[in-house]
Order: structure tokens, then sequence, then C-alpha cells
């Protein structure tokens, strides 16, 4: 069967580099971007891009209408710090938006959907190392609460309409490509960026602040292999647990004076990002995408330092 492909939310740090991807999987022409925005890359050049505003639904069954998407990808949301600040919003992009995915998923007979969850999800009383699949979550970011009802959500669709809905769990994503989208970890690309041009950088985190990441090439390639994967080997429809690395600002600090030995790493007042970080697991168990449909990392915190200072000195 031939693939018609949508990315809603194609813009972002996450669509940039998936919408490449998937164009040379699945040929330019089957991948059709879409964003509220006019692309900053090659995307609208590539191939099809479509105006797309996720909360206005008669727009988007035109969408669904025209091309008959076999797959779908809903990127577009507003992530944690960025959430924090307009709580309602983020919260209508973020819920509304996959409710009218969904319901269109469901009347076109879409054959596979894909949503991104996140770490965000677990709150202060989750387990901080080696956080399980389930457990205790009390996420007390906009962001996290929408994600976590956005789970049940899916599930709620995959057992009503039997839709095929897939989700992982993101941690912190590093990319040299593309900027990133307000998140709490951003600090983990902003620094590389820093180190470059004036080997040091203020970081809004504390030195010791542990929080789970992945370099983006193993997020791209995790997000193919789970919608690739048969429908008989997705045995969790919530959303999975994934990751590559944990690490603190120190730590890659460290790693990157391997490289730039005069970098210097300072610290600002407190942020309020501090006490999302602290709420969120150090480390994941995501033990299930692995034994489900095979998935491992692999960049390491020094592979990855190693891949972004190359690629952001080209």
């Amino acid at each position: 069967m031939l693939e018609k492909i949508v990315v809603i939310g194609s813009n972002g740090q996450i669509g940039t580099e998936l919408v490449s991807e998937l164009r040379k999987v699945y040929g330019d022409g089957n991948v059709i971007a879409c964003d509220i925005r006019r692309p900053d890359y090659d995307i609208r050049n590539s191939g099809p891009f479509e105006f797309v505003n996720v909360l206005e639904k008669d727009i988007l069954r035109q969408l669904f209408q025209k091309y008959k998407p076999t797959q779908v990808y809903l990127l577009a949301a507003l992530l944690s710090a960025t959430g924090e600040q307009n709580p309602k919003l983020a919260w209508d992009l973020n819920m509304n938006g996959l409710l009218n995915v969904l319901d269109l998923g469901h009347e076109y007979k879409t054959s596979r959907i894909y949503w991104p969850s996140s770490i965000a999800v677990f709150g202060p009383n989750s387990p901080k190392d080696q956080t399980p699949q389930y457990c205790i979550m009390d996420p007390n970011t906009v962001y996290g609460i929408s994600k976590l009802a956005g789970e049940r959500w899916c599930e709620y669709y995959f057992h009503r309409y039997g839709l095929d809905i897939r989700s992982i769990r993101y941690p912190g994503l590093i990319s040299w490509k593309a900027a990133p989208g307000g998140g709490t970890t951003d600090y983990a690309i902003h620094i590389f960026h820093d180190a470059l041009k004036k080997s040091n950088y203020k970081c809004f985190l504390s030195a010791q602040t542990e929080l789970p990441m992945m370099y983006m090439d193993d997020a791209i390639r995790g997000t193919i292999e789970l919608m690739d994967a048969p429908a008989e080997k997705i045995k969790i429809r919530l959303s999975y647990n994934f990751t590559g690395m944990s690490f603190t600002p120190e730590s890659l600090a460290n790693e990157i004076k391997k490289h730039i030995p005069d970098f210097r790493l300072e610290f600002t007042e407190y942020d309020q990002r501090q006490a999302i970080a602290d709420s969120w697991p150090r480390s994941i168990n995501d033990s299930n995408a692995s034994s489900d449909w095979g998935w491992k990392p692999e960049f390491d915190l020094s592979k990855m330092t190693e891949y972004m200072l190359k690629n952001l000195r080209k």
C-alpha cells in the first residue's frame, strides 16, 4: 500500500528532522509537512507543505479529505517552560489538537497515528531513578498534565474505536539542526552554541540536576521504528518510556572541556525551570520498548558531544 504521511507541527525541533527522514524513506511527494508558520528549512521546497492550525477542525478535515493520510504524526504542542507562561493556551493546543486528530483519524480510517508524550508526565512522587513504565504520576506543569491526559485519550480511542495510535515519552532532545522549542532541557542545546561562540555558558539549572536525555538522531530513528513495528508488537497503548542517557550540566560541561579545554560553566540565579526539572526523573527504565519493538540507543554522552560540536562547527 502506498503510504501518504501527514506531519502536523513540521517546523518544530522534532518535525524538521522527522520530515526529512520520512521523505528519504517514503518519497518527497508522499510526506506532507504542515504547520501554522512558513518553514525556515528545506521542507517546503522538497515536498508538499500546507498551512494548518490543529485547533481549526474544519481546515484539518479539508487536509484529511485532500490527502487521505495513511499515517499522521501530530507534533504540534506548547512545551513545559513555554506552557507555564500561558497554561490555558497550552492545554487547549495540547489537548484539543490531539482530540481533533483522533476524531478525524477515526472518521477517515487512518492506519496509524503518532503522538509524542514526555517525561513531564512524571511528578514529585514518581520514582526518580530508573523510573518504571507504570508508577505514580503526578505532573505539576500544564504540559505534563496535558500529556498524561493525552495518553489516556490515545488508549481510549484504541480500545473504543480500534485506532492504531502509538506514542513515546520523550526525554530531553538534543539537536544541532533546529532550535529548541521552549523546554526545561533546552540548556543542553544552548550550551554547545555558547561553548563554540564564547567558551562559556550560564546555565539555568544547577550543576547536579540530572535528567534523561537523547540525541535527536536516536529519537527520530526510534520514532520511525515504533511506527514501522507490527501492530501485535505494540503492547502499550498509553506511551512507551524511552531514553538514551542521563547527565547533569556539570558532567556535560566536563565532556565539552575534552574538546574545548578553556570552556567555563556558570550558573544563573534561581529559575522557575529548576522546579520543573526537580520534579522529573533522573533516569528512565525503557525495558518495555526494548522488549516489545527492539529499541536500543546508539548515542551516549561522549558520542553525542562529539557529533554536536563537529556539526555545529560546520
